[in-house]
């Protein structure tokens, strides 16, 4: 049974269709322009719609965010690929999309004002402890989202959090008051104090039943 699957494996091997299927694209379903201007607009399409509903899906706080990415790419999957699914025309589409990607980035690299258009600017959500209303409701973040943040931080709660901005990549930077910093320190100091007190503790009581 193994050498008729080799042997059948070989034929296919040396078949020229095997190959011309593989890596030819068949004009009376996609072009080669096609394949190539589908992934950019697809690709400038999500940046555009992510610039005008936020950045939290990009930090994924819950659930929801994380179904929406994932969903976004199997729903532009059948758009950027068309109705060619050969191996060259996988290979086109990812080198348009790695292609205008670079562009991009390039254009962010050379000009600030294009970055700021882009990528938009950092969203302070919270400003000497008081929350900026309009920006949390055009964020849409929750009690959860601000209490997930805070843990994330190693803060108790959303109380906590004294300075939050929501940067143009999804990441939030949270800081806690400065009683609060001073008071996890010391927290953080005993901590480790007393591990160290335990460690050596347990090395004492080693070394006393080694002699």
């Amino acid at each position: 049974m193994f050498i008729e699957a080799l042997n059948a494996f070989s034929l296919a091997l040396f078949d020229g269709s095997t190959w011309q299927n593989m890596f030819a694209i068949d004009p009376q379903q996609v072009t080669w322009a096609e394949k190539i201007i589908r992934p950019v607009l697809i690709y400038i399409t999500l940046l555009i719609l992510l610039r005008i509903f936020g950045k939290r899906e990009l930090a994924q706080l819950n659930p929801l965010d994380l179904i929406v990415i994932i969903s976004l790419s199997n729903t532009v999957q059948n758009a950027i690929i068309g109705n060619d699914t050969s191996l060259i025309g996988g290979i086109v589409g990812a080198a348009a999309l790695l292609g205008i990607n670079a562009v991009f980035s390039y254009m962010k690299y050379r000009s600030k004002r294009f970055e700021t258009v882009l990528d938009g600017s950092p969203v302070k959500i919270i400003e000497h402890g008081k929350i900026d209303r309009k920006m949390r409701r055009r964020e849409m973040l929750t009690d959860s989202d601000l209490d997930i943040i805070a843990h994330e931080n190693s803060l108790d709660d959303r109380s906590d959090i004294y300075h939050l901005v929501l940067d143009p990549n999804g990441s939030f930077l949270a800081e806690s008051r400065d009683e609060i910093k001073d008071a996890r320190f010391k927290r953080d100091v005993i901590k480790k104090i007393n591990e160290i007190s335990k460690q050596l503790a347990d090395l004492n009581a080693v070394l006393q039943k080694s002699n």
